[in-house]
Order: structure tokens, then sequence, then C-alpha cells
């Protein structure tokens, strides 16, 4: 069975917006196979994997026949772990962005009883909750089930495992009888088909099947890496690895365009591709990068399909996919005609769980390796420019700037032919600097802490509410400045302000050099942020430019600018 478009599930214009807005493209298999007999009414048993996209598989239709009129408990679903609890409901927020009235609660062990019993007498519909801590509530009489119409039990191999058997039992038998009830296991064991027979009315099993596997030669590694300093690690990791040519995977649409905005701002030739784009649109940058017009190209996995480029030398895995399929199909895209591949996925927490079942279902290992340093990067860069050197020696024809190196020599007594080699080097090819990695999070020692050592914070007092973007921001600086625009670290547009990183090195020369910048006619104050300013107090907000990991500043600190502009006798605004 093919995945098929949300759009061809018969859903409801609010939720198909949902999925929109969270970035989905397609249904993954198993809610291709769950979602329409749950909307029907039947019971259901799902054996999948975390990962899979399996939330959404009983979220949705959960979602869906909720009544809103109606303010008591509907649904149902029992997690093994409080952390489970708490990232499926706030999927289900997702889901239910666009529905007016419908409300959900997460409910586990660990949180304020009294404050849950609160939060009860909101009386919301749907309840996400523990075992242990659903039977407390139905204990107390706090958590009253009468109306419900739909239970979900949720990695339901997990909870057995845990201990859980006797409060379930306890549960179901409680709940009203004619409910619909819908099990998720990764697998079948006894006691689940036991629990199945108990307490389901001629459950339909649904089982995603592989299709048959064919592995590409392809060098597989994983990096450990938070998700605020992935961006920062895929850029090292292009310049480390020297990448010409590559493509980057993210699981959902707005991923992509947020990736490759980012890779665009740092100097990098990248373009998107997701489902979003017209065919004309999309076709437009796959030809651009065929042709080797573009260096990286972002992509979602539908997007992706029927790429066939020969020469693409690494293939980013920027989020763990939600299907081993889509893994096998992303890496496929590499080591192609002949040449040797290579893959790099980026994992972090629960990922690691996502990674081992790819790798029993691909029967190949997939190897561990630490980030590569800025030394790594220096010397990369270092040996390219060399060999570009070497290779106009070769070629010649550079005598007839002789009289300009001599009279360099004779206009400074102390400096020999090296020195002006040196010097020249350093403007034409600039060191590792010409990258943005002093915001990157990685340290030279392949720590993965976030750090912004060796950056200034400034303060602009303008923001989205004078239609200033980031490309403003940088080429002003770069054109006013000895400092190139690459070096610019993160740049946090607000809606009356804007911070910016840059090294400490040029921080007070970009103040100096911008005092008589403008923006659409007005006076532009750019200083040092004050600690009240780095520190995030007031009310923060806004949109920004380029993601940083910080928040900063509020309402508090654009009036402090505001005030400060006056008193200088700049323009107001």
């Amino acid at each position: 069975m093919e995945n098929i478009n949300f759009k061809e599930l018969n859903l409801s214009e609010s939720m198909l917006k949902a999925l929109d807005d969270m970035g989905f493209e397609e249904a993954t298999p198993i809610q291709s196979k769950a979602i329409p007999p749950v909307m029907e009414g039947k019971d259901i048993i799902g054996q999948a994997q975390t990962g899979t996209g399996k939330t959404c598989a009983f979220g949705v239709p959960a979602v869906e026949m909720i009544d809103p009129k109606v303010s008591g408990v509907q649904v149902l679903m029992l997690c093994p772990t409080r952390e489970l609890a708490i990232q499926v409901s706030e999927e289900l927020k997702s889901l239910c962005k666009f529905k007016k009235g419908i409300k959900t609660l997460p409910i586990y062990g660990g949180q304020s009883i009294d404050r849950q019993i609160m939060a009860l007498k909101n009386k919301p519909q749907i309840i996400i909750g523990t075992p242990g801590r659903v039977m407390d509530h139905m204990r107390r009489h706090t958590l009253k089930l009468q109306d419900l119409k739909m239970i979900v039990l949720d990695e339901a191999d997990e909870m057995l495992n845990m201990g859980f058997r006797e409060d379930i039992d306890i549960i179901l038998k409680e709940v009203p009888a004619d409910r619909q009830t819908l099990l998720f296991s990764a697998t079948m064991s006894k006691e689940i088909l036991e629990i199945t027979k108990l307490y389901q009315r001629d459950p339909m099993i649904i089982k995603t099947v592989h299709k048959e596997l064919t592995m590409p030669t392809t060098e597989q590694f994983y990096i450990e890496v938070r998700e605020s300093s992935k961006l920062e690690l895929l850029c090292r990791m292009i310049d480390a690895k020297n990448l010409k040519v590559a493509i980057v995977f993210c699981n959902t649409k707005r991923k992509v365009d947020e990736v490759t905005t980012a890779l665009q701002t740092r100097g990098f030739s990248a373009e998107a591709l997701h489902g979003d784009m017209k065919q004309t649109e999309r076709d437009r940058v796959m030809n651009k990068f065929r042709k080797g017009l573009v260096d990286i190209l972002v992509a979602t996995d539908v997007a992706a399909r029927g790429i066939d480029v020969n020469n693409v030398e690494a293939v980013f895995n920027y989020d763990i996919p939600t299907d081993e399929e889509y893994y096998v199909h992303r890496i496929g895209r590499t080591g192609r005609a002949g040449k040797k591949g290579i893959s790099y996925s980026f994992v972090f927490g629960r990922d690691v769980f996502k990674l081992r079942d790819i790798q029993r279902y691909t029967k190949t290992d997939i190897h561990s390796m630490k980030p590569p340093s800025l030394s790594d990067v220096e010397e990369v860069k270092q040996d390219s420019t060399v060999k570009q050197i070497l290779t106009a020696l070769e070629l010649g024809g550079y005598s007839k700037y002789n009289a300009i190196i001599e009279k360099i020599l004779e206009a400074s007594e102390d400096a020999t032919t090296m020195d002006v080699a040196s010097v020249l080097y350093k403007v034409a090819f600039g060191g590792v600097e010409g990258r943005d990695y002093a915001d990157s999070g990685l340290d030279a020692d392949d720590e993965m802490e976030y750090t912004t050592g060796g950056m200034a914070r400034l303060f602009m007092n303008v923001g989205t509410l004078d239609n200033i973007q980031p490309k403003n921001i940088v080429q002003g600086i770069a054109s006013k400045t000895s400092m190139p625009g690459k070096m610019i670290g993160a740049i946090d547009i607000h809606k009356q302000f804007t911070f910016i990183e840059v090294p400490t090195k040029y921080a007070d020369e970009v103040i100096v050099a911008m005092a008589d910048f403008t923006h659409k006619g007005r006076v532009v104050v750019i200083e040092k942020a004050s600690k009240r300013q780095k520190s995030g107090s007031g009310s923060g907000g806004g949109n920004r430019g380029r993601s940083s990991g910080h928040d900063g500043g509020g309402s508090n600190s654009g009036g402090f600018a505001r005030k400060r502009i006056e008193q200088k006798g700049k323009k107001k605004y």
C-alpha cells in the first residue's frame, strides 16, 4: 500500500489545516492504514514501532470524533511514561489548533494531583495519562468516564513490561462497554493477545510491512547533537568534509524552510524542495541542483522522490525519518554510479531508539562519530586553498603583479616577501572565520554544549515593525566594516528591536561604522546589549531572523532604547 495524502482521508478542513501547519505532507504507512477504519468506528490492533507516526494514527480520528458541545471525557489515552504522555499531549494540542472548544489534559505521576484535580474541573474531552495516575483519579472520582467513546493503549507492550497489567484490567473494566478500543504495540506477545481478546470487539489487525530491502553501498554515521546545535553542526560538517554537492533531509516543510534560510544567511548555496512549492518551482530548483548551480538541497522525503543526481557526495538526516524505508530511500541518493556514498544522521534523546530500529531493519551498522573540531575545518580549508594557489602557479600569468608587490615592499621598510604573501593569503581566504562557528554550540574540543564564547551581543532599535530582515543587517554590516557578513552570528528580530551577535574583536568597529546606518530613511542605533537586555528581561516577543537558542529583551528593553535615542537627538520610532 502506497502512502496517501491526508486530503484523501475524508478529514475536516480544520484538521487538514492543522496537519499542514505541522508541516506534514502525506500520511505514514501506519497512518494510511489505521485512520480510515478508526474513523469508521472499528477497534484496531496496530503493530508499529516508536517514531512511525502512530500518535497521529490514533490522534487524528480521536480529535475528529470529539463533540465540542459535550464537556465530559470522550477519549482516554494510556501511555507507559510521563514523557510519552507529555509528548502525545503536545501533538494532540497541535491537531486541535483550529478546532474550537476541544480541551486536552495530560495527567501523570510526579505532578501535583491537586493541580490536576483543578484542571479536570475545566472538563477536558481528551485525557492522556499514565495508568497509575488515571487509576488514582478514578478512585477519587475526580475522573469520570461515563461519556467515554474511545480508549487508546499506546505502547501497550511497554505498559505490560512496567507492570501495569492489573491497572489496565481495572480501567478497561470500569469504562463503558460500547467504547471503541485502539491498541498499539511494537510486539504482539501472548499477554497483548489476551488483552485484545478480553477487551476488543472483532479488532482489525494493522501491520506495516516493509518492502523488499535493497541497501545502497553507503558508509553510515550518526552524531549525537541537541536540536539547538544541529544547524551549526551541519555547517561545520559541510566545511570539514569540503562537500560540494549534498542533500539535507528534514521531516517537515517548515523545518526545510528554516534550515534553508539559515544556510543561505551563513553564506551557503542552498535551496529548498518540498510539497508546498509549485511543480515549476520544484523543477527549477532540481535543474539548478543537477547543473551544479546549487551546492546543498534541503528537502522532505515526499519532494525528494525521483531525485536522480549521480554526484551527491553526502546525505544528512537532519531529522531521523519517521519510517525505516524513508531512511533507505534517503541514503540511496548518494553513492551512485559506482562512487562511494556517505550519510550522517543527527540524533538526540528518543532518536537513538529510532536509530536502533533502522539498524535492525537495514541489517547494517551505523557508526558513532564525533563532530569535527574547528582545527579540522581549518585544516581542510587550508588544504583546499593550497591546491588553488598551486594550480594558479602552474597556470602562470601572474608576473604582471610583480610591480605591485615591489611597491608594497618599498612602502614598508620592515616587510618581507613572506610577510606580504601571508597578508594576501589572509585577505583572500580568511581562515575558518569565514563561517559562523563562534555561536555554533560546538567548541574546539567537540563538546556539544551551547556556547557564545568569543561573541559580543549588540542591540539595535529596529524590529519587525520596521520590516527589517536579516539580509538588511548582514548587507549593512558587511558593506560598512572589515568583517565579512558570514561571520555574523545569531540575529534575533523582535517587534521593536533586534539582537545581533558578532565576534568580540569586531564589536567596537561595527558600532562605530554603523553610527550613520539608516533603514528606510530612519536612523538606526547599535550599541552593546546591557546585562538586562542579555538576560532577556521584559516581555520578549516577535519573530526571529535566525535561530540562536537565546531569547532576549522585551518591551522594557525596547523602551530603554527609544529613551536613549531621544537623549541622543536621534529620530524616535
